[in-house]
């Protein structure tokens, strides 16, 4: 058999992605280079790193030497040197779009050419840090869906202009046949179609990401940078402290309760700036396009962020509703769809950020578009005997703890009292597994199938029958005395599971039946009688 000379060696054909020492296909379409603005911006972003060494030189006297210079003149090294990457990376950078590729062509000393079949193509997502933004420049980012455990793209330009990013992203989410045909249509079609806003962002939200357990991790960091640029510059932050409040009158216990007051608060700003920058201007809305309509979010005040959904990819949604903060309302929302990863620290998954469940439940709903809204339908409680096994768990574990520290204490490896912690812990876990039984439920609404469970945080997953791939039924030895079953529904989008824990055996079959209409016929046996 001949091999195709459009094909790359050693590549299967219907591969998402292709990393080759030739390019996927020889059309003649002309390769375009990165935007040139982003030499100005590495030239800025040089100087700027070198800014802190000289403030520090000739405002605040410091003493040119290593030992007191070294931080500052690492930042220096590490702007420079960044800069000069990029201006070698936008040297040696090309891409283009052809009828079935998008390809970058990079490598200094050996050129490599990484291509995304436009038929596997996920999302396209722009992003602009502030010097971007700035100079008008984004980033984009083009998901094949086959990177969801890395969390990386299938390819990124870094960076190209606003206009360019934008017709990169229609073309290539609209399956439209030229770049050049896009670009030319551009302004024609604008305002065609109007868009649909399904949500925007409310300044109060902030009230809901304001204290949690990363406050004290976020207010360490910020503490810890804060002495460590004053120390650079010659100030005495600890004496600065000490002068702050008459310290000894308060006492130990008094200075204490001050102290951890003072950093939550400190947590407290960093955690709600760094809300705020992040999603500041959040617009959901769904808009139209040529290939279909795409669920699209902007958010951002210093670096901005747009992901495009495609709709025919959209398998559900999901509605998490943390345990502690559950009194007040507080609920994430989360697509779950195909090319998406959920590993990535962006959450591109994320459609909404954490804020009152009074708007994240409408919105789930809105973003469905199903009739009936399986957001809103009631679910079916499961039996009593799934509170049982979750008490049953929660005295062993209890049990096991006491006794271990009461081995340690007889071990004089503890004091006498340890024991008692693990007593204590007794009605804790006793409480938790009550929390956990009310979490729990299921239901087959319309299109969709329905469950929820969970104890850290309660999530409500709606996900199409039509997505599901596999159903499992499965059950454990003290499950199988109390008469329940788990039914797990699989799909390729999301996590990949998702569970309806301790169903009653007889109900576990019947839903599992619904769920997946015809993925467990072949193993039905039926009861003519």
């Amino acid at each position: 058999m001949s091999e195709s000379p459009a094909a790359p060696r050693d590549v299967a054909p219907d591969a998402a992605v292709v990393e080759a020492d030739r390019p996927a296909t020889d059309d003649g379409t002309p390769w375009s280079r990165l935007a040139p603005r982003m030499i100005a911006v590495d030239l800025a972003r040089s100087l700027l790193s070198l800014a802190p060494t000289a403030v520090a030189v000739g405002v605040f006297g410091v003493e040119a030497s290593w030992s007191t210079l070294w931080p500052l003149l690492l930042i220096a090294a590490w702007g420079v040197l960044g800069a000069a990457r990029d201006a070698v990376r936008w040297a040696v950078t090309r891409y283009r779009v052809t009828d079935e590729y998008v390809e970058r062509r990079s490598g200094l000393l050996v050129r490599r050419y990484r291509s995304v079949r436009r038929d596997r193509i996920r999302s396209v997502d722009t992003t602009a840090r502030l010097r971007h933004r700035l100079s008008g420049l984004r980033i984009v980012l083009v998901g094949a869906g086959q990177q969801l455990a890395a969390g990386e793209s299938a390819l990124a330009l870094d960076a190209v202009a606003r206009r360019d990013a934008e017709l990169l992203r229609a073309v290539l989410l609209d399956r439209a046949p030229a770049l050049a045909a896009a670009d030319q249509g551009a302004g024609a079609d604008a305002g065609q179609d109007a868009e649909h806003v399904i949500a925007r962002f409310r300044p109060w939200w902030v009230v809901y990401n304001l204290l949690s357990i990363w406050s004290f991790v976020t207010a360490a960091g910020l503490l810890w940078g804060a002495y460590w640029l004053l120390d650079t510059f010659g100030l005495d932050p600890v004496a600065w402290v000490e002068g702050l409040l008459p310290w000894e009158r308060l006492g130990r216990a008094g200075t204490v309760l001050v102290g951890l007051a003072l950093v939550l608060a400190v947590g407290a700003v960093g955690m709600g700036a760094n809300y705020l920058a992040a999603s500041w201007g959040l617009e959901l809305a769904r808009v139209p396009g040529e290939g279909g309509t795409h669920l699209r979010s902007r958010q951002g005040l210093l670096t901005t962020r747009e992901v495009s959904r495609d709709d025919r990819r959209l398998r559900g949604i999901t509605v998490s509703e943390p345990v502690l903060w559950r009194w007040m309302g507080m609920a994430d929302t989360s697509v779950i769809t195909t090319g998406l990863s959920i590993w990535s620290a962006s959450q591109p998954a994320a459609v909404l950020p954490r804020g009152p469940a009074s708007v994240a439940w409408p919105v789930a709903s809105a973003v469905l578009a199903a009739d009936p809204d399986p957001i809103g339908a009631p679910l079916r409680r499961h039996p009593a005997g799934a509170l049982r096994r979750r008490l049953w768990w929660a005295t062993a574990t209890a049990a096991i703890v006491t006794g271990a520290l009461a081995w340690l204490a007889a071990t004089a490896v503890l004091p006498a009292w340890a024991p008692w912690v693990g007593a204590a812990l007794w009605p804790v876990a006793l409480l938790a597994a009550v929390v956990a039984h009310r979490a729990l439920g299921h239901a087959v609404v319309g299109d969709y199938v329905v469950v929820r469970s969970g104890l850290v945080a309660r999530a409500t997953s709606a996900l199409r029958r039509d997505a599901v791939s596999t159903i499992a039924l499965r059950e454990s030895v003290l499950q199988r005395r109390l008469g329940l079953r788990t039914v797990a529904a699989m799909t390729a989008a999301g996590w990949g599971r998702y569970d309806a824990p301790d169903v009653e055996a007889d109900e576990a079959l019947r839903f599992a039946v619904a769920a997946a209409p015809g993925v467990l016929d072949p193993f039905l046996v039926r009861d003519d009688g």
